[in-house]
């Protein structure tokens, strides 16, 4: 044998191994600590009850996970991203960029982010525009926007308590983070607080009061434990399985439930989503078994099990045009990210 045909050989043996290499059969999920302990009972399920093997899942925070998922289209790139909130444009665009460009996405149902405390403490009802005023770098004083001076909740109100505004909540990585901003923060400064101009404010301050807690919602509960005076910001999942320790404040009169999550009466009510590489589905044969399994009945619907920790169904109406969009892996496109939306 010549060494041309030598090198040829050698290369096409390479070329075998690494693509036996790349294929695999274990799924690889990132994305947020919200959809997490959802993302985990069906991973877990699809482990005890199929041939495929338990699909890796990590809470990496929405923003995070849409980096780690759009970062490429090899096989050392994750498979699904979960999200606390609907995929951004810039994130769509890094995605198409990189390669990777066919993505299903999955609206699964609906969270509520709570603002829980030590369940010792008594009861606790704020308004938007006073947590607005607790966290925010500068607030209006004197028809002037000034560094943040308030350090007691009855510095903002008389009638709140007279204790230290110490606030456990998500880092920026968070969806949970995207959406606080977007539910309280942009809704006070455009809507209701005079003072901003009605223009978005969401710059948090960084004094110590807002503490970034990492992805791990559990932390923030154990925090609640050991700091009486504090509140923790995590999804109203954490809180249902808490219910022994923490308790939600009433954000404007309402308390987050299943029922006033799922009307949007409560005031700080999301989506939950997560996004598939379709182009992985040939090399990952689990993932498509994954899908199916996670947007059942038997996950997702009022009488799914997902409900019993803390998913909010949606209207049935709903669930079955996502059901049928996400099974027959309906590609996303970019009308339908701008429009926050997984369905046309």
């Amino acid at each position: 044998m010549n060494m041309l045909k030598k090198a040829v050989v050698a290369t096409a043996a390479i070329a075998t191994v690494i693509t036996v290499s790349s294929a695999r059969d274990q799924i690889k999920i990132v994305g947020s600590s919200t959809v997490y302990p959802f993302s985990s009972y069906v991973a877990e399920e699809l482990g005890a009850t199929t041939s495929f093997p338990t699909p890796v899942v990590e809470s990496t925070g929405s923003g995070g996970g849409f980096k780690l998922f759009c970062a490429g289209a090899g096989m050392d790139t994750p498979d699904i991203t979960n999200a606390s909130r609907p995929m951004k444009e810039k994130e769509w665009k890094l995605c198409q960029e990189n390669g990777v460009k066919d993505i299903v996405g999955a609206m699964i149902g609906y969270d509520g982010i709570a603002f829980a405390q030590s369940k010792e403490n008594g009861d606790l009802a704020l308004s938007r525009d006073q947590i607005m005023l607790a966290v925010a770098a500068k607030v209006p004083v004197n028809g002037q926007l000034v560094d943040n001076p308030y350090k007691k909740w009855s510095d903002i109100d008389a009638s709140l308590p007279n204790r230290e505004i110490i606030i456990y909540g998500p880092p920026t990585s968070s969806g949970t983070r995207d959406a606080f901003e977007e539910l309280v923060m942009e809704h006070a400064s455009t809507k209701s607080i005079e003072g901003y101009g009605k223009k978005k404010f969401t710059e948090i301050r960084q004094d110590g009061v807002y503490v970034p807690s990492g992805e791990n919602d559990n932390l923030i509960v154990q925090k609640l434990e050991k700091n009486k005076n504090a509140i923790g910001i995590f999804g109203y999942s954490f809180l249902a399985e808490n219910a022994d320790k923490v308790a939600a404040a009433k954000i404007d009169g309402k308390l987050p439930t299943p029922e006033t999550i799922a009307d949007a009466s409560y005031p700080v009510s999301r989506s939950l989503f997560f996004y598939v590489k379709k182009s992985h589905m040939n090399e990952v044969k689990a993932i498509k078994a994954y899908i199916d399994m996670f947007m059942s009945d038997a996950m997702i619907s009022e009488k799914g099990v997902l409900k019993t920790i803390g998913l909010i169904p949606m209207a049935s109406d709903l669930r079955k045009q996502v059901q049928t969009s996400v099974t027959s892996l309906t590609p996303l496109t970019l009308d339908m990210v701008k429009a926050k939306k997984v369905i046309k």
